[in-house]
C-alpha cells in the first residue's frame, strides 16, 4: 500500500498540479472561451454578462486532503482586463486527479467589483466528474455558485445554469477522475492590468 501511495498515486496527483500552474497561451484562452461559446446554455452569457473570468487548466488532487490550482484572465465589455489566480483545499473523503476548465460570468459592475476587489471566496463545493463528462453542484453559504454539466472540451454541452448573487459558474471537465465528499473554498486573487 505504501508503494501505490508513493510511487503510483502522488507523482500524478502532484504532476497535475504543476501543470496547472504552468501560464496558459494566449490561444488557450481563445480556445477555453470558444468552447464555453458554444456549449449550449453557457453560450447565452456572453451576449449579456458585464464580464467573465476564464481559467483554460485547473489542476485538482485529492487523498483525504485535497487541493486545486489554476491561472486565468478577467474580462470586462470584452477587453482583458487582469489576471487572477484560483487556489482550493478541500477536507474529507476524495480520492483521485482531474483536470478542468472553469469560466465565472459576472451579470453586473457590482458582481464584477466584488470579485475584481482582491481576494474573493466561494465556499463548500461538492463535485463528481468522469474521465470525458462531468457535472457539479456547487452551493456556498453566501449564495455564490450555480450548476453545469458538460462532456469533454470539444463536445462539451452546458446545462440550465443562472446566475447566483450576480455570479454564474460553468466547467467543462479535460481529464481525470475524482471521487469526492469534501468542503473546501475556492478562493481568487485578482491583479489588474
Amino acid at each position: 500500500m505504501q508503494k501505490f501511495f508513493k510511487a503510483g498515486f502522488v507523482l500524478p496527483l502532484l504532476s497535475l498540479l504543476l501543470l496547472a500552474g504552468v501560464p496558459a497561451q494566449a490561444d488557450q484562452y481563445s480556445d477555453t472561451i470558444n468552447s464555453f461559446r458554444n456549449a449550449g446554455e453557457s453560450g447565452k452569457f456572453f451576449e449579456s454578462a458585464y464580464g467573465y473570468a476564464v481559467f483554460p487548466t485547473i489542476g485538482k488532487a485529492g487523498f483525504v486532503v485535497g487541493g486545486a490550482y489554476g491561472e486565468g484572465r478577467v474580462y470586462a465589455a470584452g477587453q482583458y482586463v487582469g489576471n487572477t489566480s484560483m487556489t482550493q483545499l478541500t477536507a474529507g473523503w476524495q480520492l483521485g486527479a482531474q483536470a478542468y476548465s472553469q469560466i465565472i460570468f459576472f451579470q453586473n459592475q457590482t458582481a464584477y467589483q466584488e470579485f475584481t476587489s482582491g481576494n474573493f471566496e466561494f465556499s463548500a463545493q461538492a463535485t463528481a466528474v468522469a474521465v470525458t463528462a462531468g457535472v457539479s453542484a456547487d452551493a456556498s453559504t453566501t449564495g455564490g455558485l450555480a450548476a453545469g454539466a458538460s462532456g469533454g472540451r470539444n463536445d462539451a454541452t452546458t446545462a440550465h445554469g443562472g446566475y447566483r448573487r450576480g455570479l454564474a459558474v460553468f466547467t467543462i471537465a479535460r481529464g481525470g477522475l475524482m471521487f469526492e465528499v469534501a468542503l473546501g473554498g475556492q478562493k481568487f486573487k485578482y491583479t489588474p492590468l
